[in-house]
């Protein structure tokens, strides 16, 4: 169980005081037994005792002769000797008559029995018997003549097996009562947590589909409490981001197609003003500027207009039997151009096995090889070199464009597919080209994997199905 979670800190919480109530209620309940019965057996054995010693007083008061035959014929008589041994002692502490015989001559030396013969009231003990090892209990009357002279001393002993194995079943049963309101909060506390993880756990997991791009989805309201509140809450958040997130949508589209029709016209312009032999020097080195930045414009107008296509669902893909190497090929000799304005070296490494045709759209599979290369020129130009390489691997076609530039923060390694997401990267661009070319790969059913190189660089895996 997690103990940082709610359930853990609840169920944790719940027991410990339930567990905690048990206790002081057990021992409570155990302290009342115990006092109870030995509370009850002393008072009977002290009514006992009184009674009897009344009864010798009264009728027995005239010599020791007479007391010591009437002691013996009552303990002959004396009907409770299976439970309760009864003994008379002298005045000096030794029993003269014992109901078990085998007492008679010793000398307990007890509290009891100094009590009833210094303080002439009635004495109790309860200890352990040092010979037997037996956990007794005795109490002791004075036996007096007329005069109020104390003769002896009648005293009841009893062994406290039978009141501690109560005292002991009680307190087991109150552990076994205890146990099974144990189980009782443990269960009900399970049932009712339940009621308050599963909801949460939905709005949880609701809440995570909408970070990831679920806009729109709704749960159901289940309950009418601060729970049904929040999915309320995160229902409406939903809906609003949505609206939002349409909006976003269709004001980069239309602005978007507002560009294209402007930027054509630049471009052409400027391709025609390239060639016109009267403009020269910095003339003509602005024109080249123009149409270099226009382009790029037209580029990322482009990638806005594939991000539009994504989210309205009108990105489609035409499928063929296709080429992987020969695109990949293709790819590079139409970049190469631009790597070597830039000085860059590139390294093309085919695989040893033959890679079979595909089903693909190949004019996306180009899209997204140039857009990789893009990349790998832009943020690895420190590097000065490219490495591409392709191979089959099991039932995929595995390419791999690395560059060996810095690399990216390892903290921004899980957001580089976002759309929109640029990270600390100072490089110009609309953030969203490689959210497009992720959509293109995972339509085709493969995977496009970022990672650092081990030794420097960023290297990016294309990984495409051989058959769908």
């Amino acid at each position: 169980m997690n103990f940082k979670g709610i359930k853990g800190r609840w169920m944790v919480n719940g027991i410990a005081v339930a567990l905690l109530l048990v206790a002081v209620a057990i021992i409570a309940f155990s302290l009342a037994i115990y006092n109870y019965y030995y509370a009850t057996a002393r008072t009977g054995l002290e009514n006992k005792a009184q009674t009897a010693v009344e009864f010798f007083t009264t009728y027995v008061s005239k010599s020791y002769r007479e007391y010591y035959q009437s002691a013996y014929r009552y303990t002959e008589s004396f009907e409770d000797k299976d439970f309760i041994e009864l003994q008379f002692v002298s005045t000096k502490g030794r029993v003269e008559i014992s109901s078990y015989g085998i007492s008679a001559g010793l000398s307990p030396e007890t509290s009891d029995i100094a009590s009833a013969l210094e303080k002439g009231k009635i004495g109790y003990w309860r200890g352990v018997n040092r010979d037997t090892g037996e956990r007794l209990m005795s109490v002791s009357a004075p036996m007096k003549y007329a005069d109020g002279s104390i003769v002896g001393v009648m005293r009841y002993v009893s062994s406290t097996k039978l009141i501690d194995r109560k005292i002991v079943q009680g307190t087991l049963a109150a552990c076994g009562l205890g146990f099974l309101v144990i189980l009782i909060v443990f269960f009900s506390n399970m049932y009712f947590i339940r009621t308050i993880i599963e909801p949460i756990d939905e709005l949880t997991g609701l809440a995570r589909r909408i970070a990831e791009g679920g806009y729109g989805i709704q749960t159901e309201k289940k309950y009418d409490d601060e729970i049904g509140d929040l999915t309320d809450a995160i229902n409406e958040m939903s809906t609003k981001i949505s609206r939002s997130e349409k909006m976003q949508t269709e004001f980069i589209s239309s602005v978007s197609h507002e560009l294209r029709t402007p930027l054509t016209a630049i471009t052409g312009w400027s391709e025609t003003l390239m060639y016109d032999p009267e403009i020269k020097g910095d003339s003509q080195r602005g024109v080249a500027i123009i149409s270099k930045e226009t382009a790029r414009l037209t580029k990322m107008v482009e990638e806005l207009l594939e991000f539009t296509r994504i989210q309205d669902g009108r990105f489609n893909l035409n499928i063929a039997q296709i080429d992987v190497e020969a695109e990949l090929e293709d790819s590079i000799f139409a970049y190469g151009e631009l790597l070597r304005q830039k000085d860059m070296a590139l390294e093309y490494q085919s695989g040893g096995q033959a890679i079979p045709a595909i089903p693909g759209d190949p004019g996306r599979i180009r899209q997204v090889f140039l857009n990789i290369l893009d990349n790998a020129a832009k943020y690895g130009k420190d590097g000065k070199a490219i490495t591409v390489s392709i191979d089959r691997q099991g039932d995929y076609v595995v390419v791999r464009i690395r560059d060996h530039g810095p690399g990216i923060p390892p903290q921004e390694l899980p957001f580089v597919k976002k759309k929109f997401y640029k990270g600390s990267s100072k490089e110009r661009g609309s953030g969203i080209g490689l959210a497009v070319c992720d959509e293109i790969v995972t339509r085709h059913g493969g995977d496009l994997i970022i990672a650092n190189a081990e030794d420097g660089g960023v290297c990016v895996t294309v990984r495409l199905p051989v058959g769908r």
